[in-house]
């Protein structure tokens, strides 16, 4: 089955989350992406989140799963008590730090079709959707 991840800066405006549930549905409807794949940095990441968790209500079938780039401490793991599974990626426990999230990006590309993308400048989030589009991923860009 068809999966998708997202990829944005972490302060984007609140003005994308109609437009990301939008591209969502669409997913879900006309390319038959059934799993999803979110980070858990950022306002972006946040939003990708409360959407998928609002699209379940009408589509059940979908799954989703937060993918973490650190192994979370319990003060951090009751923070995120989101009614979505949680995965961490396998190696990255042995990362350094400061490259836990791009590596947990690398595995996000690997394992996507499909990627929801809110990109305008240069950063992390650009890097991770050029990578995503050399790698032949179907990119969907939100405003």
């Amino acid at each position: 089955m068809p999966t998708c991840t997202f990829f944005g800066h972490r302060d984007c405006p609140d003005s994308i989350r109609p437009n990301l549930q939008k591209a969502i549905i669409r997913l879900i409807v006309q390319e038959g992406v059934d799993t999803f794949y979110v980070g858990h940095q950022g306002k972006f990441d946040r939003y990708a989140l409360a959407a998928l968790q609002q699209v379940a209500i009408e589509y059940p079938h979908i799954r989703y799963t937060v993918v973490l780039a650190y192994l979370p401490t319990h003060q951090h793991a009751e923070k995120s008590s989101h009614q979505a599974d949680t995965m961490i990626p396998d190696g990255i426990e042995t990362a350094p730090k400061r490259f836990a999230i791009s590596r947990r990006n690398r595995w996000l590309v690997e394992h996507a079709d499909y990627v929801i993308a809110y990109a305008l400048y240069r950063g992390g989030a650009m890097q991770f959707v050029e990578l995503a589009q050399k790698k032949g991923k179907k990119v969907v860009f939100v405003e």
